[in-house]
């Protein structure tokens, strides 16, 4: 039987037209295909400013830098989430502080980042951990207005909570387009903000600092002189290629979010059963955008976990650990001098989760397999 891939991107006959008008002009890096693609992100998520990137990697890294985060400040980060999130920190010359997350969610205590909190304290990043937001108001309120909260909305594209889309409340969000994610351009991410200070400064950092883009200056009255460059900034722009593959994937986003919601429903009603495994929850008062459905094994034997998904590898069903637990990582770990046991929820998450098959091109019939095979495996 056909391998059931843990994730696969879902193109059309769209996206191949899309492309084809930036190669026959030749205009490929940012231009006006970019440009649409960043207007339409921004409607969607009720934002005023929308800034494409290589990645969200360099969206994270990007609006630090343009907050003015460096060297003295402490940036709050889970200890559960892509290690991309405390890299950025790093990136800045400022320091990530680890807090352990929530098992129901995934998402960053507030309890314990509460703790975490000092006089160098600048922001926090909150992550929408496999599309599930995190309550970004609550964390402004109980944190007061001069700790910055920062949204990691690498899985979250289309996501909301209480009527706030993802990315709409922070004070600028990072939103990733990989193969995994459920819109992708490639390699891709988007920067959202409503400060018009720190969008400005950002547009500017992510085109080497240069004081305006190559498209303006090749379509203004002086093509042939360089711009100013009055800030140190970064190559972090995104070619007009995926500007145009993003516009049409961003006409899919609701689709394939209802898709993905019910086949997590169906997974829901089918497992509910299984004792040893603990489903995620579904938000009452929002969506989930079900970037991965990731269950938790609870079971006496430490290395069940991996036992099972070798035998679901076997039977053709691709699976992963939800993601990894930061401060086990080696570099990390040294750094820091960290006990495994110093976040014992993400240390627990980073042991017992696992992702099964979910994507828009997954079939009931896949489901079923999937289903079967869980259900067959015996303590």
């Amino acid at each position: 039987m056909d391998r059931i891939q843990i994730a696969s991107p879902s193109f059309g006959e769209e996206e191949l037209i899309a492309i084809q008008d930036p190669i026959k002009t030749g205009w490929l890096t940012q231009g006006k295909y970019v440009k649409e693609f960043e207007s339409n992100f921004a409607g969607i998520h009720d934002v005023k400013y929308a800034l494409a990137t290589s990645s969200c990697t360099t969206a994270l890294h990007l609006m630090l830098a343009a907050a003015g985060i460096g060297p003295g400040d402490e940036v709050i980060v889970p200890s559960f989430t892509w290690v991309s999130t405390a890299n950025s920190v790093l990136y800045c010359g400022a320091t990530p502080v680890f807090v352990d997350i929530d098992l129901d969610t995934f998402n960053i205590s507030l309890e314990e980042t509460l703790k975490k909190v000092t006089t160098k304290t600048k922001a926090v990043i909150a992550v929408d951990l496999f599309g599930l937001c995190v309550d970004i108001k609550l964390f402004k309120e109980k944190l007061g207005p001069d700790i910055l909260v920062f949204e990691d909305a690498a899985c979250a594209a289309g996501a909301s909570l209480n009527g706030n889309m993802a990315g709409s409340v922070s004070h600028a969000a990072a939103f990733s387009f990989h193969p995994r994610k459920s819109i992708t351009t490639g390699e891709g991410g988007m920067l959202t903000t409503q400060n018009s200070e720190l969008a400005k400064i950002a547009e500017k950092m992510r085109n080497h600092g240069a004081e305006i883009s190559e498209e303006e200056r090749h379509n203004g009255p002086a093509p042939y002189l360089l711009p100013e460059f009055n800030l140190l900034g970064f190559n972090y722009r995104m070619t007009d290629l995926q500007g145009a593959i993003g516009i049409e994937q961003l006409k899919k986003l609701y689709r394939f979010i209802a898709e993905r919601n019910t086949q997590a429903d169906y997974y829901q009603e089918q497992l509910r059963e299984v004792g040893w495994l603990s489903l995620p929850l579904k938000p009452v008062n929002g969506i989930h955008a079900w970037q991965a459905y990731v269950t938790r094994i609870e079971h006496p034997d430490s290395n069940f976990r991996n036992r099972l998904m070798a035998a679901l590898d076997l039977d053709g069903i691709a699976t992963r650990p939800g993601t990894h637990a930061v401060h086990l990582l080696g570099y990390y770990s040294k750094k820091y001098n960290f006990k495994p046991s110093e976040f014992p929820n993400s240390l627990i998450a980073n042991e017992t989760s696992m992702a099964i098959p979910l994507h828009n091109k997954l079939t009931r019939a896949d489901q079923d397999r999937v289903i079967h095979s869980l259900k067959k495996l015996k303590d």
